[in-house]
């Protein structure tokens, strides 16, 4: 049964709170990737353009969230529809690990991508070893 849910229907978040469209949220496939210097994030946001995508950082609480825009399609009518129209949205709590001030966002092709460098306290560091 869990096999026959549709990607769409498991990624949809459900309301918790009131909504200005009534359309559904939905959560956002998320890739990340660490390196020695940065912490990467990827947000698969079909749909979404780049001026409709909102990044937030309060205290340590990242959100995410990505408007598509209502679409209509006149003179037809709807026979059978499996993808749902909605927003996107998703948030994660950052460790103190990550430097908030400068975290950069891009967007291309519906991917959102925040590159998060680590805090200097961090990062790796190499202590030599002298002979004595």
């Amino acid at each position: 049964m869990a096999q026959e849910m549709t990607t769409a229907a498991r990624r949809q978040l459900a309301q918790t709170g009131e909504t200005t469209r009534p359309a559904a949220i939905y959560r956002p496939d998320i890739d990340i990737f660490e390196t020695a210097d940065h912490v990467v994030l990827v947000a698969d946001m079909p749909g979404v353009a780049p001026q409709d995508v909102d990044v937030t950082l309060e205290r340590r609480v990242l959100t995410i969230r990505g408007r598509v825009p209502e679409e209509s399609h006149e003179g037809y009518r709807k026979v059978y529809a499996e993808y749902g129209q909605g927003d996107f949205e998703r948030s994660f709590t950052l460790s103190e690990e990550i430097d908030r001030e400068h975290i950069e966002a891009t967007h291309k092709n519906g991917v959102l991508t925040l590159k998060m460098p680590k805090a200097e306290t961090a990062k790796t560091h190499k202590i030599g070893v002298k002979a004595a």
